[in-house]
């Protein structure tokens, strides 16, 4: 089974060790910050019937930019960072960047 977007912690470890064995090393954080940024873009492409707006880091957030550049939205954690929010509880972190996907792209 191959994992590309993590939903817990056991994938986590699972896409952790997939990587490590394609000869990329990264950290479970970083395992993790990637995931969440990659499922929060599949949430909101899935919204929008299309890659159209693209969501990036800023500092611990999550700004989605439009083909211009604009930002459209902003998605912050609960906690510190959505490393931590993942460790403590994945699905709610999941959904909230679903959540926050519909409300940003969904008017589009």
């Amino acid at each position: 089974m191959i994992i590309q977007i993590p939903q817990d912690m056991d994938e986590v470890t699972l896409r952790q060790v997939q990587l490590q064995r394609s000869g990329v090393d990264m950290t479970e954080d970083e395992v993790i910050k990637q995931g969440v940024l990659d499922a929060f873009q599949q949430f909101l492409d899935q919204v929008e019937d299309g890659h159209y707006d693209t969501g990036v880091y800023e500092g611990h957030a999550l700004v989605v930019k439009d083909i211009y550049g604009e930002d459209m939205g902003h998605v912050t954690p609960e906690g510190t960072t959505f490393i931590e929010d993942f460790k403590t509880n994945a699905e709610s972190t999941l959904s909230r960047l679903e959540a926050a996907a519909i409300k940003i792209g969904g008017g589009r």
